[in-house]
């Protein structure tokens, strides 16, 4: 376990031992992060998150912050071991205590090939398989896929219950 420090833009934010912490984009937030606990954020939002692994305190829960701010880890000196850096599985590195980690965003960006014009919803839907209807909903398109039954107000969402009056203003 390793006692850190987190602050955000230079201000002090939380300290507490943990297993380690994940810091990714909105890319890798289905990846790990997710695994561990992290919400899913849209590929379009820019931010950074962070998620704690096995972290012994309350306030120790996953984090995003705009992409424009920065993450600092300080590795306390009476930690009871140092830490590592693991970027992308890849490149890794020991950090001894003391060691003060700052993440940013690049001012470099990657640019990824979308080989399907398929929303990001549909493909999350997709990877993790998720319950889209209700034991209620037994409903299939054309394709035979089985999509939620909106019987919605086509005027838009209506919070009109039973025997409520029309409202002629709208």
């Amino acid at each position: 376990m390793v006692e850190l420090s987190i602050g955000v833009d230079g201000a002090a934010m939380s300290s507490f031992g943990c297993d380690g912490v994940i810091v990714s984009t909105p890319t890798g937030s289905t990846a790990y992060a997710f695994s561990a606990g992290g919400p899913i954020v849209w590929p379009n939002v820019q931010a950074l998150l962070m998620v704690p692994l096995a972290a012994h305190a309350l306030f120790a829960r996953p984090i995003v912050i705009g992409s424009t701010s920065t993450l600092q880890f300080t590795i306390h000196e009476d930690s009871t071991s140092g830490g590592w850096i693991c970027c992308d599985g890849r490149r890794q590195r020991g950090l001894p205590k003391g060691t003060r980690v700052e993440i940013r965003q690049s001012a470099s960006s990657l640019k990824l090939a979308r080989l399907s014009d398929v929303p990001f919803t549909n493909r999350l839907v997709t990877k993790f398989n998720l319950p889209v209807e209700g034991w209620r909903d037994h409903s299939a398109n054309a394709s035979g896929i089985r999509e939620p039954r909106w019987d919605a107000d086509p005027r838009g969402t209506s919070l009109k219950g039973q025997g409520d009056e029309e409202d002629d203003d709208q």
